[in-house]
Formats: structure tokens, sequence, C-alpha cells
């Protein structure tokens, strides 16, 4: 993706770019409040990742790669590389018997709950981003209550609770509340909101959350710093530490992901299998997990694609994530539509997501859509829809693989 495809007049004209630089912090400094870690993770992944040349690789590094069974870093970088490109189908075959070693042909599902879309963020891909003209809302509990209610009668074991980046609206105290109710319904409460402190992540696992995803969007450092304009969101290496954070909070889980688009996505997948491979060796009783997002057209920006991350580089990305981490869990959201997505759970992915709005409100008839969508989604199919194709692929769907004694 070039940023002419994303920054285009409909977000960001240059008299807005001119007032902006004029305010903008320091992308790479903390603001006040901020926990600082004593932590040199963000570090090791900037020099991998600076060091990564994915056109260095050869066709026998590939097969090297895929015939090991003790994979590291230099492995994956090859499983990243073009090179890889023409034996997709080797490492796909590889990275199917890697995930039904460890996961055999279960499947995950899950649906994600928003219930706000205040952002305080410039984020110019995003649907939520603060200049962005969309219909705001926010449930309060009465209504978060009906919408997991709904959401339960579907069969469903595990929600993800998701916000705008709004702490001033989505309090902590607020999104404390929602993990509360939502325990009273799911077995998993996930989250998927603005980074916080360690003693805030705390707060929200005696609340009854389980696991936390943040995506970093990119992992280089300046176009990070061109494309989050303004907001918490804008400093860099508190973003990246969120998933060390979230750990020492008492989480269980972490989930690691890069909007594939947005940069070089050869080296935002490979930062992002850095990040997760050393959080894990450093908290080696931690869940780990991958997302593999791509960007997705927003309202009032229908040209926002990522068009240097087809099918063939989607496919290469998931299965280099499965070869090198074989354990961890793979999510595929419905960023993607209904046939790449299957494909993938079969191959690689162990979580899909199902009966899905990004919109604030919509799943119970009680509540109409209170809040605009933050991206547009390819996979419009229910619960029911989902777990009947995965069935007919030879799958078998779960709604939980946890038991609370």
């Amino acid at each position: 993706m070039h940023d002419k495809d994303i920054l285009n007049e409909s977000i960001l004209n240059d008299t807005i770019m001119s007032d902006m630089e004029k305010k903008r912090t320091d992308h790479m400094t903390y603001l006040p409040g901020m926990e600082i870690l004593d932590s040199d993770i963000d570090g090791k992944i900037l020099r991998r990742m600076r060091a990564y040349d994915s056109d260095s690789y050869t066709e026998d590094d590939v097969r090297r790669a895929i015939r090991s069974r003790n994979r590291d870093l230099d492995d994956f970088g090859a499983l990243l590389s073009p090179a890889a490109e023409p034996l997709i189908e080797e490492i796909a075959a590889e990275a199917q018997r890697e995930t039904r070693a460890h996961f055999g042909n279960s499947v995950y599902m899950f649906t994600p709950l928003y219930i706000a879309n205040y952002c305080e963020n410039y984020c110019i891909y995003c649907g939520f981003n603060c200049k962005n003209k969309i219909k705001r809302a926010q449930l309060d509990q009465k209504q978060i209550e009906t919408e997991l209610a709904a959401i339960a009668r579907s069969g469903l074991e595990e929600i993800l609770i998701l916000t705008g980046e709004s702490r001033a609206r989505s309090t902590v105290e607020y999104i404390g509340d929602a993990c509360k109710t939502a325990r009273k319904y799911f077995k998993i409460v996930g989250l998927e909101v603005y980074p916080m402190n360690s003693d805030e992540y705390a707060y929200l696992h005696s609340c009854g959350a389980d696991y936390v995803t943040v995506f970093q969007e990119t992992y280089d450092p300046d176009k990070y710093e061109k494309l989050h304009l303004s907001g918490h969101k804008r400093i860099y290496p508190y973003r990246v530490n969120a998933q060390e954070r979230a750990l020492k909070g008492g989480m269980r889980g972490v989930a690691f992901g890069a909007l594939l688009g947005l940069a070089d996505f050869r080296k935002d997948a490979f930062a992002t299998g850095c990040h997760a491979w050393f959080i894990q060796r450093k908290y080696p009783h931690a869940e780990i997990s991958f997302s593999c997002p791509r960007l997705r057209p927003i309202i009032n920006n229908d040209k926002i694609n990522p068009m240097d991350v087809h099918e063939k580089q989607l496919l290469q990305v998931v299965c280099a994530y499965r070869l090198l981490m074989p354990y961890a869990g793979i999510t595929v959201s419905t960023r993607e539509c209904e046939r790449v997505r299957d494909n993938l759970a079969v191959i690689a992915a162990t979580k899909i997501s199902a009966g899905v709005n990004t919109g604030v409100g919509g799943h119970s008839d009680d509540i109409e859509e209170k809040g605009d969508d933050q991206f547009e989604i390819s996979d419009s199919r229910s619960v029911d829809e989902v777990f009947d194709a995965l069935r007919k692929r030879g799958m078998q769907p779960v709604m939980s693989d946890y038991v609370f004694v």
C-alpha cells in the first residue's frame, strides 16, 4: 500500500497536515501516566526488523526452514521471503501438519461485541478515528447485558469486548463492569481496547478478562509516526509493550498482529513473529496467539485496501506464523471473505469469528445498531452458518476448550 492510497483527500488534506505537524508530540516519548517497563523486548524487535532483508533468502533457505523441526527467527524470515512464494503449497502442507499435531481439527468460534466507538486517536486508516465524521455511540451496562445475552443464545461461549480508544468515554471501570457482566454469560472474555498500565490490566483481570489483543498496526516507527497523528496511540513504545504489561497484570493470554498493508507486510509480519517469540521466551506460561488482519475500507474512505497483500501473501504469513510457533493460536477475522476464512481454517487458523457486527449494538432485536462500523466486513455469516461450513470441510467447531471447576 502506498501513502497515496491511504492519505487521500477524504481523510487528510494539506491544511490539516500543516496544522498538526506544529502540534505533534514525539511518537517515541512516553506521555505522563504511561507505565515504563524495564524491558528490552521492544529494542530487540526493532533491531531484528531493521536487519531483516527478505530478498536475501534463497530457495534452499526456504526448503531448509520447511524441513526444520526446531525453527528459529532466521527460518521464519525465510518462510516470509519472496523466495518462499513458489513453494507455498509445500509450506501450507507442513503448516497443516503442525496444526493437526497441536490442535487436531478443532476451530474455536467467538464473536466481537463493540460497546463504544468514541476515540481520541487520529489514525488515518481507521473508521473510528476522531476526525472521521461517523455516528458515535456507547452502550450502557443494561444495554451491554442485553447484547451479551443475545449473543450467548447463539451457543457461543467466548466473547471479545471492544471499544474505541477513549479513556474519557470508555473508562477502565466501565470496561471492568462490562467484563463482570460478560462473565455471567461466557466462559472466556477477551479485550481489544486501548493499551493500559499493568495495574489496570490486573483490575480488568479481576473483573473476569482472560486475554488481551493489541494490534501494533505497523512496527516501522517512521511509518507509524506518519499514520498516527495524535492521541495516546501515537506513542509507539507504549503500544509495543502493551502485551508485556498485560501479562504482568495477570492476563492468561495475549494476541499480536500487524495490520497488513500499512507498510512492508513482510517486515511487519516478521516483527510480529519476533514480538511473540520474545514474549513467549520471557513468559513461558503465556498463551500466545496471532491475528492476521488486512486493511479494509472504512466509512468516508472506500479506497483503503491492502494493494500489495493478496490472498497468496496472506496464506504465506499465516503459514509462517504456524511454522514459527506451532502451538500458538491464529485468528482470522471477518475482514476476509468466507472462502478465504474457511480455507485458512482447514490449513492453519485455529480461531474464527461468526455473527459479526463491527458497529455499536446490533446483536439484539431490542437494541438497534447505535454506532457506525469500524470497517467493512467481508463475511456476514451467522454463527450457525459458519459452524455448518466448518463441519462440511471436516473441521470440528468448538465453542470453548476450558472447563472451570
